[in-house]
C-alpha cells in the first residue's frame, strides 16, 4: 500500500513517529516536499528511508498532478499545519479518506475560526482582520489585545498589546518579516493555557488527555513547558469538543489550545488540525502505551479506530524546552540521548545543531532542544527534567 506524505521542513513527528509507524504498517512511503535535500538528509539514518520527491506542496493542483503521474495512492497524509487543506483536497480527489477541507481551512485561518464559532453560537471573541497594507490605526480593537498572523503557527509573531502604541509597534515589526500576510487583532483571552489532544476516524473520537502549558512572560507567548493532564474536567472537555464539532473537526489527530476562565468557560485560542509537536506526540505515545502514530495513519487508510484504545493510566509526563536567550552561534550542547532510572524514562532531542547561528526570535524558533520525561509520579518526572537541564550546558557565542 502506498502513502504519500506531504511536508515542508523535516520534523521529529515525521522522522521519529510517522515514518517508523508507516514501516510497521507495511506502507510504501513517498514524501512530497519543497525541501527534498533536507528530507533526504534527515532520513539517511532510518532503517528503511522513504522516497523523497520534489513538489510544490502548497499548491494542491501540483500535488494532484504529481501523484497522478507517480501512481495511485492508498492514503494521502500530512502533519504540517500549512498543508492540511492541500492534503484534504488531494485525498478527496482520489476518493480516499480525507479531512473536510472546509474544516482544515477554518482551523488554519484564525479569522475564519472566530467567525465560525460566532455564527454557530459557541463563542464570540472580538477579532479584526488587518490585510496587508491597511493602516492599523483604522482598527478599533479591545485592549489588551493580541496580534497574530492570520495563518501563523507556533507563537511566531504573536504579541500582546496593552494600547494603540504597542499594537502599532508590534504590527510594524511583524510586517518587516511578513509584509504580504494578513494579521488578526483579537481580544486577549485571560486564563491558564491548556491543550486537548483528540483522535477520530470520522465516526468515533477519542480524547487522549491534554497538557497544562507554561508560557513565557508577556508580551510574547513562547511555550516553555507542558505537563500532561490525563483528564480535564468533563464540562470543560464537553465545551471544547462542541466547538470542534462546530468547526467540522473529525478525522485524524487534532491539537487544540484553550483557556479556562474563572466562570468555567472554555475558550479556544487556536486549533491545530494535526498531532501536537515539539516531541509531545512522541511523549504522549510513550505515556499512553498505544501505537499512536499507527492509529493516526490507519484512519487515513479508512480503518476504524477500536472502541477502546487500551490507553495506559497512572503515568505522568513533563516536556520542557531549552530556549536561547540571545542571538548568536550555538557552540556547545548535549547530544541526543535517552535513558531510564527509577522507573522514569527521559529523552532529549536537540532542535538546533552546534555551529548554527540564529537571531533571537522570542518564539518557539528559539528552542535549542527539548527534554521530556515520563514515569509513575509527577514529582519524579519534574525532578528528572530539572536535573538534566541543570547538569548540561548550552552555550551561545555572540
Amino acid at each position: 500500500m502506498r502513502l504519500y506524505l506531504l511536508a515542508l521542513n523535516p520534523t521529529d513527528s515525521v522522522t521519529e513517529g510517522f515514518l517508523p509507524a508507516a514501516a510497521r504498517l507495511g506502507l510504501t512511503v513517498t514524501v512530497l516536499t519543497d525541501h527534498p535535500e533536507a528530507h533526504r538528509a534527515a532520513y539517511a539514518g532510518l532503517p528503511a528511508p522513504p522516497g523523497v520527491t520534489a513538489c510544490e506542496v502548497r499548491d494542491h493542483r501540483e500535488v494532484v498532478a504529481l501523484v497522478s503521474r507517480l501512481g495511485a495512492p492508498d492514503a494521502v497524509f500530512s502533519n504540517s499545519d500549512h498543508l492540511q487543506i492541500q492534503t484534504a483536497l488531494t485525498a478527496d480527489y482520489f476518493g480516499l479518506p480525507a479531512k473536510d477541507w472546509r474544516a482544515a481551512l477554518r482551523t488554519k485561518n484564525k479569522a475564519e475560526l472566530r467567525r465560525r464559532l460566532t455564527a454557530t453560537g459557541h463563542d464570540t471573541v472580538r477579532a479584526l482582520e488587518l490585510p496587508p497594507g491597511q493602516d492599523v490605526a483604522t482598527l478599533d480593537p479591545p485592549y489588551p489585545c493580541v496580534v497574530k498572523p492570520r495563518e501563523g503557527v507556533a507563537s511566531e509573531d504573536v504579541a500582546l498589546a496593552a494600547g494603540p502604541a504597542e499594537l502599532a509597534a508590534h504590527v510594524a515589526a511583524v510586517r518587516t518579516r511578513r509584509p504580504h500576510d494578513a494579521l488578526v487583532v483579537e481580544e486577549f483571552l485571560a486564563g491558564d493555557l491548556h491543550t486537548l489532544e483528540t483522535l477520530g476516524d470520522g465516526t468515533r473520537r477519542h480524547v487522549l488527555g491534554g497538557f497544562r502549558t507554561r508560557l513565557s512572560p508577556p508580551p510574547h507567548f513562547v511555550e516553555e513547558s507542558l505537563e500532561f493532564v490525563a483528564a480535564h474536567p468533563r464540562p470543560v472537555v464537553d465545551q471544547v469538543l462542541a466547538q470542534l464539532d462546530a468547526l467540522g473537526v473529525g478525522l485524524g489527530a487534532c491539537h487544540t489550545e484553550f483557556v479556562v476562565q474563572p466562570d468555567g468557560r472554555a475558550r479556544i485560542i487556536e486549533v491545530n488540525y494535526r498531532a501536537i509537536g515539539d516531541q509531545c506526540d512522541l511523549m504522549l505515545a510513550r505515556l499512553l502505551g498505544i501505537p499512536y502514530f499507527e492509529h493516526v495513519l490507519a484512519v487515513h487508510l479508512g480503518r476504524p479506530l477500536p472502541d477502546d484504545l487500551g490507553t495506559r493510566t497512572g503515568r505522568y509526563g513533563h516536556n520542557r524546552a531549552v530556549l536561547a536567550d540571545r542571538a548568536g552561534t550555538l557552540t556547545a550542547a548535549p547530544a541526543p540521548q535517552e535513558h531510564e532510572a527509577d522507573g522514569v524514562q527521559l529523552v532529549y532531542r536537540p532542535v538546533r545543531a552546534v555551529g548554527e547561528h540564529h537571531e533571537h526570535h522570542r518564539t518557539n524558533r528559539d528552542y535549542l532542544g527539548v527534554v521530556w520525561a515520563v514515569g509513575p509520579d509527577q514529582q519524579a518526572v519534574d525532578r528528572a527534567v530539572s536535573r538534566f537541564v541543570d547538569a548540561n550546558r548550552w552555550e551561545i557565542t555572540p
